[in-house]
C-alpha cells in the first residue's frame, strides 16, 4: 500500500509552507523559529518600580514628620542675645526627647516657649529647682558659691581688658524677679549676651512644661557646624 506523506508542521492545508514564526491559521499557539512556545508577555516592570518608589517616599515622609514632632527639631537663632557663641541665622537642631527622660542641668542651651510673648527663646540653664541665684555683674553664685562660667570666659576677659563689665545690664535679683530660689517645676535661664538679653531677669523663672527641647548641633552655616557644648 502506498504511504500517505506526514503531515507537515505549520503549513495551510493548501499544501503551502508557511514561514516559520508566523501563526497558524485556526491555530492557538505562535511557534518560533526552533519551534519552540514563545514566552507570555511580563507584568509591566516600570509600573511596579513606579510604585516601589512611591511606597519608599512615603515612609520617608512619615519617617520625617515622626522625626520632627517626637525626636528632632530644626530651630533659627534669631536676635543677639546668645553672642558671643551663637549667631543670628544659625540652624540648630533641637533634641526633643531629653528632657522627657529626665530635667535639665546647668550650661545647657534649651529652646523653651513664652507664651506671653508667643514665640520661642533660646538661652542657657543657670538654675534648676532648688538652687539659690545671685548675679552680681560678670560673678555667679549657685547655691552661695562663685561659679565660672567657660562658656563666657574669653568675653568677660575682653571686657575687664577694656575696664568694663560684660553685664552692664540687670544682675538677679531684681525688681523684676525678687525671688532668688527656682521653685519646683522650674529653672532659670540667661542668655550668654547678658548686656543684650531678655530672659530670666526680666520674664521670671520657666516652667519645664515650656521646655522645647536642648540645642544640640548647629548645622547650618556649614562653616559653622559644630555639637554644642553645653557647660
Amino acid at each position: 500500500m502506498e504511504q500517505k506523506p506526514e503531515e507537515q508542521v505549520g503549513q495551510h492545508n493548501s499544501g503551502k509552507d508557511v514561514p516559520s514564526g508566523q501563526t497558524v491559521s485556526g491555530a492557538s499557539e505562535t511557534l518560533g523559529t526552533s519551534g519552540q512556545e514563545t514566552t507570555p508577555p511580563q507584568p509591566n516592570k516600570a509600573k511596579k518600580e513606579a510604585m516601589e518608589w512611591i511606597k519608599a517616599l512615603a515612609i520617608a515622609a512619615l519617617l520625617v514628620l515622626v522625626i520632627r514632632s517626637f525626636l528632632f527639631s530644626p530651630f533659627i537663632v534669631d536676635g543677639p542675645s546668645m553672642k558671643p557663641n551663637f549667631h543670628t541665622g544659625e540652624r540648630v537642631i533641637v533634641n526633643k526627647i531629653l528632657y522627657d527622660i529626665r530635667e535639665p542641668k546647668r550650661g545647657e542651651v534649651v529652646v523653651f516657649h513664652v507664651p506671653q510673648e508667643n514665640r520661642d527663646f533660646i538661652k542657657r540653664v543657670i538654675g534648676v529647682p532648688g538652687d539659690k541665684v545671685k548675679l552680681d555683674g560678670d560673678d555667679l553664685y549657685i547655691n552661695g558659691e562663685k561659679v565660672e562660667e567657660p562658656y563666657l570666659k574669653e568675653a568677660i576677659e575682653q571686657a575687664k581688658k577694656e575696664n568694663r563689665l560684660y553685664n552692664m545690664t540687670e544682675n538677679f535679683p531684681n525688681a523684676y524677679v525678687q525671688s532668688d530660689v527656682v521653685p519646683e517645676g522650674m529653672f532659670l535661664a540667661f542668655g550668654d549676651n547678658r548686656s543684650d538679653s531678655r530672659d530670666s531677669r526680666m520674664i521670671g523663672y520657666i516652667s519645664m512644661k515650656e521646655l522645647v527641647g536642648r540645642a544640640d548641633v548647629i548645622f547650618w552655616p556649614l562653616k559653622d557646624m559644630q555639637i554644642i557644648k553645653h557647660g
